[in-house]
């Protein structure tokens, strides 16, 4: 992706964004039930899914579709979830694209973080390792005890660690999915990260950070998809480096069968509504890091902790009948 440059404004100032942040710890809990509690309530007909968990991964049902994978102990750069099947069966996202080997489907990283790289290149500039994690509800076994781990929700628990070889690791994270199905036309994973300095970090300017996905190839705006955020912009020119709610790939698929994925950023987040990095080709991302406030770099200071909230919603039709508003306003309450 090439370094374009854009302005944000009405973005608070870092000491503000950080005092915020800590605050909002304190109530970590509080808000993850709440955000569970509104994905379960704001909309009826919740159906029922099924997890299991393996050593490298785990995967989710919704009734008897298979709906993801998240993918967490592969050897690979990072964590991730894919596919992200949408209502149709097919998967609404796309890894290992040939231009862009590193794009990992939906997925939680970033660029320059203290000389090191935990987005693309080698392992050896990076990696996002899991250290622990717990299915919330269901226990490990084998297939045949899939039926039995079952309900409105999964919830994954997990923790991680930013390593690079003869570095200090600069970030330790935890993060919290809760997946649902409110619907049969919607599936949610609503994730909840929190980043924890374990020295001053420091990032620099850079156009791969945090919360990204790459859409299929059918919703590609060159393939004939539209690429929409929450203002009605369409497209990399009209909707890059603009802050929004959120952004949504939407198409129709060979059959006539039109589905998409939005992401929305919480208004709870630093930097909220952060510019958007996008791509006619795929890719978005709501990305603080390519739009530092305070010059060239971010800094974080040894203790500090910072709560990033999304959520991904998968949905047939297009933005207007799945009522992706709505379903902003629900998630922002």
């Amino acid at each position: 992706m090439s370094n374009e440059s854009s302005e944000s404004n009405g973005i608070e100032t870092q000491s503000d964004r950080f005092r915020r942040t800590n605050l909002t710890m304190k109530n970590i809990p509080l808000l993850a039930a709440a955000l569970a509690v509104s994905a379960a309530s704001a909309l009826s007909a919740a159906e029922t899914l099924r997890a299991f968990q393996s050593e490298s991964a785990v995967d989710i049902w919704v009734g008897d579709q298979f709906f993801t994978s998240y993918r967490y102990n592969t050897g690979e750069k990072l964590p991730y979830f894919f596919p992200v099947n949408g209502p149709s069966g097919a998967s609404v996202t796309s890894v290992r694209n040939p231009q862009f080997p590193h794009h990992a489907s939906l997925w939680f990283g970033c660029d320059r973080v203290n000389g090191g790289n935990y987005w693309q290149d080698t392992m050896e500039h990076g990696r996002i390792l899991s250290e622990r994690l717990v299915l919330e509800g269901a226990a490990r076994g084998t297939s045949a005890d899939l039926p039995n781990m079952s309900g409105l929700e999964v919830v994954i628990s997990q923790t991680c660690v930013w390593r690079r070889a003869g570095a200090p690791e600069p970030f330790r994270d935890t993060r919290r999915y809760v997946i649902t199905a409110p619907s049969a036309a919607l599936r949610v994973i609503d994730a909840a990260i929190t980043l924890e300095a374990l020295t001053d970090v420091e990032i620099l300017k850079t156009n791969h950070s945090f919360f990204s996905l790459r859409a299929d190839p059918a919703f590609a705006v060159s393939a004939g998809g539209r690429m929409v955020n929450a203002e009605g912009l369409a497209g990399e020119q009209a909707t890059f480096g603009k802050g929004s709610p959120w952004m949504a790939f939407h198409g129709r698929r060979a059959g006539g069968v039109e589905e998409g994925i939005a992401l929305f950023q919480h208004p709870g987040n630093p930097w909220y509504p952060a510019p958007w990095f996008t791509r006619d080709y795929g890719f978005l991302s709501p990305t603080p890091m390519y739009w530092p406030q305070d010059g060239a770099a971010t800094k974080i200071k040894q203790g500090e902790q910072l709560m990033l909230r999304y959520r991904t919603v998968v949905f047939a039709g297009d933005p207007k009948s799945a009522r992706l508003g709505e379903l902003f306003e629900a998630y922002a309450k």
